[in-house]
């Protein structure tokens, strides 16, 4: 593994001259702490200006070779990269529970995610990226797909591992490589995927961790060396990331926030809508771009709905992500805390109504270590003014909403600079046509919650982003899309 352990315990002015070198030339430390009780387990250095060049060196050289690869080859490699995840399912879930706070079979499931994911791909590439003939006035149109090489990665901490592996699988079966820049609070899973394509036999430089501060990766963007960048995160670090990528002309692919309506009507199966519903606001404790976190719904089944949704929420248990009674773990760290909180205290004190939750909740490690819990909330009578109305709300709170109708729940729906996923719930043809094709959305999940999946396009318009991941068109996304005429 690369990256410079020091003993989580230890203060930067207790670990001596040698740490200060490193800081001063890399920055500050990149560490593990555990959003369920606070405690940091484990720091390490960031790479030092000398040590990302190496990796880019190494990049490049592995792009020129891995380029001329076969797909027999690539998709071994994926294969066997899912092979190791399914055998340690449990080892590598205790990882991210551990370092993220997501609870422990919800973790389990997201490294069978990825492995699946890669099977996937090993499975079907090839087929998704054969030269295509195009009729054309000569004796041959081709359009032929070739690797761009070296691509950087900007990923979450949300989903760790799975949103690597939708950048990683394509990008593999493609011919590229790739350098990963994970969120500052995912150290071991960021490396852990480094270390998983070396034991699954991928040679040198096929995926590298780089652990460095936000300020290098201008200069990394900039690099000839890096082809392309492709970052999941917030709208505003999307913007900074598409325009560093514009000035020097390269691609760029964005998945960004989200503020997801989920659409009930009278045909729906209100049962199923509730529960449902439920989780898809909860699930990861809500820290999810394509999380349900508007709840729009019809008038005539308004009441019943709201009854049966907040009885639901506030029903969910709070606790530490390893017990299996726990529902909903910590948010990622107080910080995350902190701005619900105030999200949530600037609707009350524009006289929002709090029909549940909408206070903090102390860990299972009491008060001397709390942990970053919030209670499940349910909010109504939002008004514009109100910062839940116009802030994605990243954490286990709903915003309810009241249409007379079908039309107007569609105009709420669409009422936002967010158009990332969408869930309506209606069994009326008519009413699935009207939301499947005037939803402002990358996603329309009708009668089921919003997900992504290797098999389909996924992303967004608007501020929540451009291009798209998964699916041809994601392993399209980073290559050369080479037409050739011959005469």
């Amino acid at each position: 593994m690369t990256g410079t352990p020091v003993p989580a315990a230890a203060s930067p002015s207790a670990l001596g001259d040698t740490w200060e070198m490193n800081s001063a030339a890399a920055g500050p430390p990149i560490a593990t702490i555990n959003p369920t009780t606070g405690e940091v387990l484990e720091t390490f250095a960031p790479l030092t200006p000398a040590e990302v060049e190496a990796r880019l060196v190494t990049a490049t050289t592995c792009a020129a070779t891995w380029a001329t690869s076969t797909f027999t080859e690539r998709s071994r490699l994926l294969v066997t990269a899912a092979e190791l995840l399914e055998g340690e399912v449990p080892v590598i879930a205790e990882m991210i529970t551990t370092e993220m706070g997501k609870p422990f079979a919800q973790a389990k499931g997201e490294v069978v995610k990825c492995a699946n994911g890669f099977r996937w791909f090993a499975d079907h590439a090839e087929a998704l990226l054969t030269d295509s003939e195009i009729p054309v006035e000569a004796s041959l149109g081709l359009v032929t797909y070739q690797p761009l090489g070296v691509i950087l990665a900007i990923m979450p901490w949300n989903f760790p591992l799975w949103q690597v592996a939708r950048f990683v699988a394509p990008a593999i079966m493609v011919g590229n490589v790739g350098l990963l820049k994970h969120a500052p609070s995912v150290p071991r899973t960021a490396l852990f995927l480094e270390h998983l394509f070396r034991r699954a036999g991928g040679p040198e430089g096929i995926l590298q961790t780089l652990l460095i501060g936000t300020d290098q990766v201008p200069g990394i963007i900039e690099d000839s060396r890096v082809a392309g960048v492709t970052l999941t995160g917030s709208t505003g670090a999307g913007r900074a990331v598409a325009a560093q990528a514009g000035a020097v002309g390269k691609k760029a692919v964005l998945e960004l926030g989200g503020s997801d309506p989920f659409i009930v009507l009278p045909s729906a199966d209100m049962e199923r809508a509730v529960a449902v519903g439920v989780q898809a606001r909860i699930q990861n404790g809500g820290q999810s771009c394509i999380a349900a976190k508007r709840f729009i719904v019809h008038a005539e089944v308004a009441e019943e709905f709201t009854e049966r949704f907040v009885a639901a929420m506030d029903a969910l248990s709070v606790g530490d992500p390893f017990d299996p009674a726990s529902e909903v773990g910590p948010l990622i760290n107080a910080a995350a805390v902190d701005v619900i909180e105030a999200q949530v205290e600037n609707a009350r004190a524009k006289d929002a109504t709090i029909l549940c939750g909408g206070a903090r909740v102390e860990g299972p490690g009491g008060p001397e270590a709390p942990g970053a819990f919030y209670r499940p909330t349910v909010i109504t009578g939002i008004t514009p003014e109100m910062r839940v109305a116009t802030e994605e709300v990243f954490g286990p709170v709903a915003l309810l909403y009241v249409a007379a109708d079908a039309n107007e729940a569609l105009a709420v729906a669409n009422d936002t600079e967010y158009g990332l996923g969408s869930s309506v719930w209606t069994n009326d043809p008519d009413e699935q046509q009207l939301f499947a094709v005037g939803l402002q959305a990358g996603q329309v999940f009708i009668n089921g919650m919003t997900a992504s999946m290797p098999q389909l396009p996924f992303g967004g318009i608007k501020a929540s982003g451009i291009g798209r991941e998964l699916g041809a068109f994601g392993l399209h996304e980073f290559c050369n899309v080479k037409s050739v005429w011959i005469a």
